[in-house]
């Protein structure tokens, strides 16, 4: 019995595998599909975002790998599912994939597919890898890009929850939870400085604008002089001001993947004050802001940013709160004075594109910038950093990337301490300022700003 099962096995084996005189596209059709079966789509880990739909074999060339970006939890400020930001991997050995995203038509800025390029790295945690897909193309709705071989891509490089760890234990004697986020974890603000001026900055409300988080690392680096000594500018900005720096409000959504909201689905920069029957923030659904406005509170605020990226447009920015009641003649002073002396100090920053102002009087009051800037009558600004090239200084290789967000972050010193004199200043400050420091109101127009 042994032997006849020995050799019903051995024939097996021999007719199933090619023989000598097998034609060469038999064989490589075999191997071929044995390859594209082994391709695996992945976005099980921190904050990963992709759907994968299926794959196209049928070409002998390469591999079509048909996915769509998750959506957001339901908004109900907003009543819409937002989604743009993705993050997966993939793993092809030897092969060449075309990767097909096809609800991107679909998405919360479509118009921004039309000159994104999408990033690439072979390893997922050196923020130094990426590189951008230069043949990403935005066609019929659909955004797609051909790789060879395994690896990682994304619409921005991320920034792990391990990473947000590790930046806290860099400077954790001065760190402090302000509260709980819904999925129970700790809202994490560093505190440095002395200084008699009280400075808020936080980053990341919008859990896929992972750049907020490289920029909150350059900022607390320079600070605490990671790279060597504390540089003679940082000392004196630590002498002058108090900082209260959260690096990542949105925790929960960063780890979900998401693009703009929590972990129930609540938009954070919407949540800074009740409209109409809308009551916000809660525990409930924006504990996050809550805490963090609590101890503004606490704390009081003589300047204030909230650091962001912008999908559209390809340039750093500032967006004031010109639509508020108490905009005058010196916050919009401070204003022009801070944004040309950081355009002075970092040619990434620019102060013709950006924006268009709210008209007077008709600010949105439940916008974070705008909250703060009114209720504590401050220069308080919105930052934008763009997920696409920066065109100021234009990188196609690798665009605005980790690597500048961090340097943004460690310049926003010089226009602090440029400003510290006039935050509290009483008199008509703004009439002696150099007429570079002027303030101009930006536009979203930027044709004329690259012919130039």
């Amino acid at each position: 019995m042994i032997y006849l099962m020995s050799k019903f096995l051995t024939a097996l084996f021999v007719s199933s595998r090619p023989s000598i005189n097998t034609p060469l596209f038999y064989i490589s059709s075999r191997l071929r599909s044995s390859s594209a079966d082994a391709v695996s789509i992945s976005d099980a880990f921190d904050g990963g975002n992709i759907e994968f739909l299926g794959k196209d074999t049928s070409r002998e060339d390469i591999t079509i790998v048909r996915l769509n970006i998750k959506k957001d939890p339901f908004t109900e400020l907003e009543q819409t599912n937002h989604f743009q930001y993705f993050s997966f991997r993939c793993i092809c050995p030897n092969q060449k994939i075309k990767y097909v995203i096809e609800n991107a038509g679909d998405s919360s800025y479509a118009t921004a597919w039309h000159k994104s390029t999408v990033f690439y790295s072979p390893t997922f945690n050196d923020p130094h890898n990426w590189k951008r897909q230069l043949d990403t193309l935005y066609e019929d709705g659909k955004v797609s890009w051909t790789q060879e071989g395994s690896g990682y891509f994304c619409y921005f490089p991320p920034y792990s929850y391990n990473r947000h760890l590790d930046l806290i234990s860099m400077c954790v004697e001065n760190a402090m939870s302000l509260g709980k986020t819904l999925d129970g974890r700790d809202i994490d603000c560093i505190k440095l400085g002395r200084g008699d001026k009280i400075c808020w900055i936080i980053h990341r409300q919008h859990p896929g604008e992972s750049m907020a988080e490289y920029f909150a690392e350059g900022l607390i680096e320079r600070l605490l002089g990671i790279n060597g000594s504390v540089d003679g500018l940082a000392t004196r900005v630590l002498q002058k001001y108090t900082f209260y720096i959260v690096p990542n409000m949105c925790l929960d959504g960063s780890i979900r993947g998401h693009l703009r909201t929590n972990a129930m689905g609540t938009n954070l920069n919407r949540e800074w004050a009740p409209t109409k029957n809308y009551d916000a923030p809660t525990l409930g659904r924006s504990p996050e802001v809550f805490h963090v406005l609590k101890k503004m509170d606490e704390t009081g605020v003589d300047a204030f940013f909230d650091i962001h990226g912008d999908e559209v447009l390809p340039f750093n920015f500032l967006a004031g709160s010109e639509g508020m009641p108490n905009w005058g003649p010196r916050l919009k002073g401070l204003h022009g004075a801070f944004l040309a002396s950081y355009e002075r100090a970092n040619s990434d920053m620019q102060k013709l594109v950006g924006y268009t102002p709210e008209p007077p009087n008709q600010g949105k009051i439940n916008v974070c910038s705008n909250q703060i800037g009114f209720r504590f009558d401050c220069l308080a600004a919105t930052l934008e950093m763009p997920f696409n090239d920066c065109l100021t200084n234009p990188d196609p290789e690798r665009g605005w990337s980790p690597a500048r967000a961090k340097q943004l972050g460690a310049s926003i010193l010089n226009p602090l301490v440029y400003v510290y004199p006039y935050l509290r200043d009483d008199s008509d400050f703004w009439k002696k300022l150099p007429s570079e420091d002027e303030y101009i109101s930006p536009t979203t127009d930027y044709s004329e700003t690259i012919s130039s």
